[in-house]
């Protein structure tokens, strides 16, 4: 396991994008974990549930993220309006990388290529490590506007009450990424 220079653990947390971009991962080297959610977004059988099952044979582990930790990243998430580009298994690895980072003081890093993961992460002051893209440099957050009228809409509306034109998502607030 890698150590930083005031000897805190470095555990490298693995989300679906770094798995189906088929470059190794450091698992026989380092601290390597995910969540039960990411087999589920692979088919059984396929080339991507082989790799992942590999893996895990390697040395990935699998754990399950505090249920606190789940709420106060589903809290940023729906701050940030990506509710809807995130599914469970992104959540539940932000919330792994975040319970890490906050309860176990240890520093984890998000192996993701997904820029919604590197969104939160950013916000959480959690560390992403980009497997096959360049990674984001600004983090965004998202709201609904009726394609009409432009009226600013709530998360959960997909019709305008006022005009009955559909929604559309669009970045309200671009900022400067944080360092880590």
């Amino acid at each position: 396991m890698e150590k930083k220079k005031n000897d805190q653990s470095i555990i490298y947390i693995i989300d679906t994008s770094a798995v189906l971009s088929g470059k190794p991962l450091p698992v026989d080297q380092h601290h390597c974990l995910t969540v039960e959610e990411i087999a589920d977004e692979f088919s059984p059988g396929g080339s991507s549930w082989r790799m992942f099952q590999y893996l895990i044979e390697k040395g990935l582990n699998i754990h399950r993220p505090s249920s606190e930790a789940k709420k106060q990243v589903n809290q940023v998430v729906k701050k940030m309006g990506e509710t809807h580009r995130l599914s469970k298994a992104d959540r539940s690895v932000l919330a792994l990388a975040f319970e890490i980072k906050t309860e176990k003081k240890e520093k984890a890093i998000i192996l993701t290529d997904d820029y919604s993961i590197q969104n939160i992460a950013s916000i959480l002051h959690i560390s992403t490590q980009s497997i096959s893209q360049k990674g984001i440099t600004k983090t965004f957050k998202w709201i609904r506007r009726c394609r009409g009228c432009g009226r600013v809409l709530s998360q959960d509306e997909t019709i305008c009450p006022i005009c009955g034109s559909t929604a559309k998502f669009v970045v309200d607030k671009k900022t400067k990424k944080t360092k880590k």
